[in-house]
């Protein structure tokens, strides 16, 4: 249970760090759909309001199926998997994805709709190109032997990459919506909110990446049982 608590506060933590700053560095002139208090003092919108709700659903999910994977790893039936050499490449396609949405999004706050509906049109390749690394990540996998049900190692790194790349899927489908509705109108203000939720989910798709990978590697357990330590 100490497990499932430090994630839950690690994300909890994340969620709180995302939602405050987004109050103390609003800019009312850039800004917009927000809603005004009497005092006229800025408020979020409801559309980012909705996301960090749903970020900390899911970061509560991965929280408690990665303990998961921690106390099913103490088992002895438990053999480690080898990490696919490709997942390094994936990881940077990931990280580049992040960095051009982060792009796109200033270049939309900039009013510089062509260089935003490249920013599109090349974070969706990217996450299309995240996801074809991990099938082919997949597929090394299981042509060495190593399969859903041959271990329980084998059935978590399935499962938790499984779980990530339905996650990208669903970024993939709204951005894919975005970058249409871009394509055919000048971009507004309801679009540059968008292209910004879509960079905020890609960060945090990214960070969630990014434990899972360490985790693969084996690099969270000393992080892990250091704060174990603290704990006790």
């Amino acid at each position: 249970m100490s497990i499932v608590a430090f994630f839950l506060a690690a994300i909890a933590a994340i969620i709180a760090w995302w939602l405050a700053g987004q109050r103390l560095t609003s800019r009312p002139w850039l800004e917009v759909g927000h809603f005004h208090d009497r005092r006229g003092a800025t408020r979020l919108p409801p559309a980012k309001i909705g996301l960090g709700v749903f970020l900390a659903v899911v970061g509560a999910l991965f929280s408690l199926a990665i303990s998961a994977y921690f106390m099913r790893m103490a088992s002895s039936d438990w053999g480690a998997l080898p990490l696919p050499g490709l997942l390094w490449l994936n990881t940077g396609i990931l990280a580049a994805g992040s960095i051009t949405l982060h792009w796109t999004k200033v270049e939309a706050e900039r009013r510089n709709d062509e260089a935003a509906r490249i920013g599109l049109l090349a974070g969706l390749a990217l996450g299309l190109a995240f996801l074809a690394g991990q099938l082919f990540a997949w597929r090394a996998l299981s042509d060495a032997g190593y399969f859903l049900a041959g271990n329980p190692a084998n059935s978590f790194f399935y499962l938790l990459t499984g779980m990530h790349g339905l996650h990208i899927i669903g970024g993939l489908f709204a951005l894919g919506r975005v970058t249409a509705h871009a394509s055919q109108t000048p971009l507004g203000n309801r679009t540059r909110l968008s292209i910004e939720l879509c960079a905020i989910y890609w960060h945090f798709m990214l960070i969630v990446w990014l434990v899972l990978f360490a985790l693969f590697a084996g690099w969270a357990s000393g992080v892990i049982e250091f704060c174990r330590q603290l704990l006790t």
